[in-house]
């Protein structure tokens, strides 16, 4: 790869990042309908031509910012992961710090209050498959790993569960982040001991 070649593709994945920043911000203070691609553009400093053909619609743009923030928060569940020594553990403490992150994380939290981007609402319930595909697919990663005696049916099920328990937690929070881990905990533990005790196989 050539320097050239090389710093062109430094200052790409530049320029994409700070419309993924601005328009991050655009979002929390008017929310999806109000946003506008030439918004985005004047607040980084290029032309509305920019965003399209970096993003192409509105939609995929926004698509990218959840997405982005998806992986902000996939970064700390991997550290809580790491921390803990059993499976069980690492879904604990994983899921306090989803739910803290989240609801402190600001445009998590405008999605899931009364301003202008309550209409984000849908990136994280009926349009949330990006969303959801991606946390569950890391999640399964630290299942495999930590369980390694568990199938990929069975890993596939369980990270997907703790994934819409998370966000149900997310959208109604009727319980403290401590209280929310505890109940996923008691929904899956059950599960693990049973996909434990009916394979030969023992964790190393």
């Amino acid at each position: 790869m050539s320097e050239v070649t090389s710093f062109t593709q430094r200052a790409k994945a530049s320029l994409r990042e700070e419309l993924l920043v601005a328009t991050t911000t655009l979002l929390v203070e008017k929310g999806y309908a109000a946003l506008r691609m030439v918004d985005v553009a004047t607040r980084v400093g290029v032309s509305r031509q920019t965003v399209y053909n970096e993003f192409g619609t509105k939609a995929a743009l926004v698509e990218a910012v959840a997405l982005r923030t998806t992986a902000e928060l996939l970064d700390g569940i991997h550290q809580r992961f790491d921390a803990e020594p059993d499976l069980l553990g690492g879904v604990r403490a994983a899921t306090v710090f989803t739910i803290e992150h989240a609801r402190e994380n600001p445009l998590v939290a405008a999605a899931l209050g009364a301003g202008p981007a309550e209409d984000l609402l849908p990136l994280l319930t009926t349009r949330a498959e990006p969303v959801l595909r991606a946390a569950a697919d890391a999640a399964a990663e630290h299942y495999r790993s930590r369980a390694p005696w568990l199938d990929d049916e069975q890993v596939d099920l369980l990270a997907e569960t703790v994934v819409r328990l998370n966000l149900s937690h997310l959208v109604l929070p009727t319980h403290s982040p401590a209280e929310a881990a505890d109940q996923v905990c008691a929904v899956i533990a059950p599960a693990i001991e049973k996909y434990s005790s009916s394979t030969a196989l023992t964790p190393e």
